[in-house]
């Protein structure tokens, strides 16, 4: 399925692929996932809608890999030497307002998530496991150098704390997710719960 994704995909150039997942996310930052339809981002990008279904087969596809496309490179690269630079490392890869785009990005996705089998499939599939898999990898070198025990109870919940304080610090707070606020939440709030110095 993976070489018939691939296949189907290699004949937009990646400017041109990169300038379609663009107008993807803003029309679902304006519209939210329910209202964004192929016949908009045709619209918006110029393109047919045959070309859009024969690239990315339909919209949960689409606007997953345009999110996907949207962030700077695998976590699986950040390698300081230590836990705490590496989940350092992860929240300064985007700038605030980055940070700020991709949660609007989340809520317009929140309540499609829950109630598109398609769109929750593909966000699995192409978003969640790949980053959750890269992130298991920084956890492992972390246990592996002694950082955290093995059987810390905190290791089946790190990355859910770490997505529940990006999701809602709108909520809670009415304010944006930010570098700042995410990093003090490693020291405070992870890194103890791990049994590691946040110094």
């Amino acid at each position: 399925m993976t070489e018939v994704a691939t296949v189907r995909r290699s004949r937009i150039t990646p400017e041109r692929e990169t300038e379609l997942y663009a107008a993807v996310l803003d029309l679902l930052r304006e519209v939210g996932y329910d209202a964004l339809t192929m016949d908009a981002v045709a619209a918006r990008t110029r393109s047919s809608k045959a070309t859009l279904y024969r690239q990315w087969g339909g919209k949960a596809e689409l606007v997953v890999r345009a999110m996907r496309h949207q962030k700077p490179g695998g976590i699986g690269d950040v390698d300081t030497g230590s836990l705490r630079g590496d989940l350092h490392g992860i929240i300064v890869r985007e700038d605030d307002c980055v940070m700020e785009q991709n949660a609007a990005l989340m809520r317009a996705l929140a309540m499609a998530v829950h109630t598109n089998d398609d769109l929750r499939r593909a966000f699995k599939d192409l978003l969640v496991e790949p980053e959750v898999d890269e992130f298991q990898a920084i956890v492992r070198r972390a246990v592996e150098r002694g950082e955290v025990r093995p059987d810390n109870p905190a290791l089946a919940y790190l990355v859910h704390m770490l997505i529940g304080a990006f999701a809602t610090r709108t909520l809670i707070d009415d304010l944006p997710p930010t570098k700042e606020f995410l990093t003090s939440y490693i020291d405070a709030v992870v890194l103890p719960a791990l049994g590691v110095s946040p110094h």
